[in-house]
Formats: C-alpha cells, structure tokens, sequence
C-alpha cells in the first residue's frame, strides 16, 4: 500500500509540472500574500512560488523565520516581510492596506493560519472554543472583510482558503477545531457566491494529514500544548508536495479540493460522506485521534 502511495505521489507530481508547463506558468509575476507563511504548507507554497516568479509578501508572528525563507531564496527580491498577528483584529485594516501597498495590487491570498484542539465535548473549556474560533475562523473573517474592497476595486483577487477534512466530517476530541472548520465552509461558500459577479475567486482546501507540526501546537481540553507530533501527521504527505497539489488545484480554478495522499482511509472519507452519510457515521465513532 505505501508503495502504491509513493507512486501515486510522484506521478502526481509530474502532472503537476507538465501542467504548469502547459499553462505557461500561470503564478509568474502575480502578487501572493502568504498568512500564516512561516511554516508548514505556507512556508512550502512561499517556497515554491517563489521559484515560480511570484512576487510574495510572507506574514506571520515569527518575523525571524519569515527572513530566513526570504534568505534561502534565489528570487529574494521579489519577498516582502511583512510580520502580523492576525488575532490583533483592531490591527487588521491598516495592515491590509500597508500589504496592498508594497506592490500596488495582491492577486491571490491564501488565508493559512491556525490551530487544532483535542478533547471531549464534556471537557473542553469554552475558553478554548474561543481561542480556536478566534484563530481558526474570526481573524478569517475580520481580514476578509478587510480585503474584499480592494479586490472589488480592483474586478479580480482570489482568496485561497485552507480549512481541513475536519470542516466536512467531525470525529472524536475535535469538536472545537471542526466547529471553526465547518465554519469556514459555510461562510466562504455565501463569499464565493456574492463576489463571483467582481470578477473574485474562492478556493478551499480541505488537508488531511500533512506532515507538519500542527499536532505538536494542538490545544487539549483545558488549552494547554499537546506538545507532541501524532504519528499520523508525521506520515502524511510532505509539505512540499501538498503545495504542488494547491497549486494544480488553483491552475485549473477549483473551488473546493482535497489535498493529501490517496485513496487513503481520510480520502475515502470523502465519497462516503457524500454517497452513504450513515455509514461515514458509524465508521468515525472509532476514529480517535
């Protein structure tokens, strides 16, 4: 089965550059905004559409290794640095602004940041449903609407919006990450609809498991760190390769897609959740994470 996973991941892969290729490159010369760009999948997507020509401003709290992506690239004159806590909501429209500035116009945000939670619905703290619908789904919303008036002036922009399986189906200890997760579908879903008309589009990506360290920074039920990575995480699909997934996905205007290895137990989860809901409902109650 791993073999079979490898491959499909390689020949994925190598549609992924005859498409680009095809395409002419259809990310050279637009303006990125990266949120959330330190680490992860939006350190792997600043990577490689950096290399691809974009002109990117890279955001998040952390500005030292925001620098260090800037450095490491051999396009770096093209990176702004541009550190931002986006759960500083007051701090949001001016910073929108100062970002639309650097390059007179962004072509494409991806809206990246978050946390996940463990914990029963029994235990978990409100205050830690709060800070996961802070994090995970207000400062979303609130840099959304920040957003949106420059992309109607300018009849085009693209948000790019990553939420997770968990905003499709919800399994034990999740509840306050796939409450925000739902969320983000319901509201970005009514987006797409509204500015379809500006010329604006809206893409969600649904992750399964990306090895990154989401895991290791999951609140527990009373909202300290898990402090540790699931082994689940640390086999999921390299970083890398779930950025060269989002970026196929965005060349060929999806509005929804799932990023991840497949015909895996989560991939599968997918159709069974929209041809036999029942089923998917049984078969979750065992699924701890």
């Amino acid at each position: 089965m791993y073999s079979n996973q490898l491959y499909l991941v390689e020949f994925s892969q190598f549609l992924y550059f005859c498409e680009l290729k095809l395409m002419k490159n259809p990310f050279k010369n637009k303006t990125v905004w990266i949120v959330g760009a330190s680490s992860g999948i939006g350190q792997a997507l600043a990577e490689n559409l950096s290399e691809q020509g974009a002109r990117l401003i890279l955001s998040s709290r952390n500005e030292e290794k925001l620098n260090e992506i800037k450095n490491s690239s051999s396009k770096s004159e093209n990176i702004k640095i541009f550190p931002l806590d986006i759960l500083k909501f007051n701090e949001l429209e001016e910073k929108t602004a100062q970002a639309f500035a650097f390059f007179g116009k962004i072509d494409c945000v991806f809206l990246n940041s978050g946390t996940s939670s463990r914990g029963t619905v029994l235990e978990t703290q409100i205050d830690v449903h709060q800070k996961i619908m802070n994090l995970d789904y207000f400062s979303y919303v609130i840099l959304t609407q920040k957003i949106l008036p420059f992309f109607i002036k300018q009849k085009s922009g693209h948000f790019v919006v990553t939420s997770s399986i968990m905003g499709k189906i919800g399994t034990p200890l999740r509840s306050a990450y796939a409450a925000a997760k739902h969320a983000l579908h319901g509201f970005y879903d009514c987006l797409r609809a509204e500015t379809a008309k500006d010329g604006i589009r809206v893409t969600l990506l649904t992750p399964g498991h990306i090895s990154t360290e989401i895991s290791f920074h999951t609140l527990t039920a009373d909202g300290s760190p898990k402090g540790m990575n699931d082994e689940t995480h640390q086999n999921g699909l390299p970083a890398d390769k779930a950025a060269q997934q989002i970026l196929r996905a965005l060349a060929r205007n999806k509005n929804e897609v799932y990023i991840g290895k497949k015909l895996t137990q989560e991939h599968l989860s997918l159709f069974l959740f929209r041809l036999c809901p029942d089923l998917l409902h049984k078969i979750v109650r065992k699924k701890i994470p």
